[in-house]
């Protein structure tokens, strides 16, 4: 008998097909894989052919009328990986009004720091369904805010945070991740520095640095430059008092990093 059924918006992405890979192994689950093709998500499930999960090819819009297909579907949870978000227009949160109106959790992968911050607006409502409503859970902020508030245990006070981000070359890099750098480079965000919000231009700023794990040999140098990520935004009102923030990226490889600064 399979448990909870479990919708994953572009779950044949680089980003959701993760999630199943990562899902697939728990044999009580029913993994709702969708996105606007059924012939691409029957595919993916195809190859999943260890899957322990029960997999559920499935086309879903989510710029289409939401209600019915989440009638039909019938998800204890939506996962959004599809993305990008940065770009989903005047509809932004209409899965997510959708998924509070039918009483089921939302959670997504967002990584623009406008869309995250502006899911407190449905706090509320979320709390009167019953459910859980989680946005930005992705490295970007999740990862950092844990590394700084381990880092930070115990100290006085906070002045800067700078962090960044470095991809393995072997890591996948899906068309919509390209689609949402694209969308914002150049382009100003607010961040904090010296105290005040300002607005900063994503990959007209830049850091170097050495990534040198304690006990093992560094890695090459690495050139990080400013991305619109929710750490810009939620890192300050995690610690008020915080001067300075700045989060960067260091894609590879080397020539796409340049072609997107001199875009910038």
């Amino acid at each position: 008998m399979t448990g909870p059924r479990i919708l994953i918006v572009g779950g044949y992405g680089t980003f959701g097909g993760r999630i199943v890979e990562l899902l697939e192994t728990d044999p009580h689950l029913k993994l709702i894989v969708a996105g606007r093709s059924r012939t691409k998500a029957a595919t993916f499930c195809d190859t999943r052919k260890a899957a322990r999960a029960a997999l559920e090819p499935a086309a879903f819009d989510r710029d289409g009328d939401l209600a019915p297909q989440l009638a039909s579907l019938a998800p204890a949870l939506v996962v959004d990986a599809s993305g990008p978000f940065q770009s989903y227009g005047a509809r932004a949160y209409a899965l997510v009004e959708a998924c509070i109106a039918a009483a089921i959790p939302y959670l997504d992968l967002a990584d623009g720091s406008e869309f995250v911050a502006g899911i407190k607006a449905y706090d509320e409502a979320a709390k009167a369904a019953g459910i859980a409503v989680l946005s930005g859970v992705s490295s970007f902020p999740v990862l950092t805010s844990a590394v700084v508030r381990e880092l930070g245990a115990g100290l006085a006070r906070i002045d800067m945070i700078e962090a960044g981000i470095a991809p393995s070359p072997f890591a996948g890099v899906g068309l919509n991740v390209i689609r949402a750098i694209a969308s914002y480079a150049g382009r100003p965000v607010r961040l904090r520095r010296d105290g005040k919000d300002v607005a900063g231009y994503p990959f007209t700023s830049h850091r170097r640095a050495t990534v040198a794990p304690p006990g093992r040999l560094p890695l090459h140098s690495t050139l990080f430059s400013l991305v619109d990520v929710p750490d810009l935004r939620a890192l300050p009102e995690l610690y008020p008092g915080v001067q300075s923030v700045w989060m960067g990226a260091g894609p590879v490889p080397a020539i796409l990093h340049r072609l997107l600064i001199f875009a910038a």
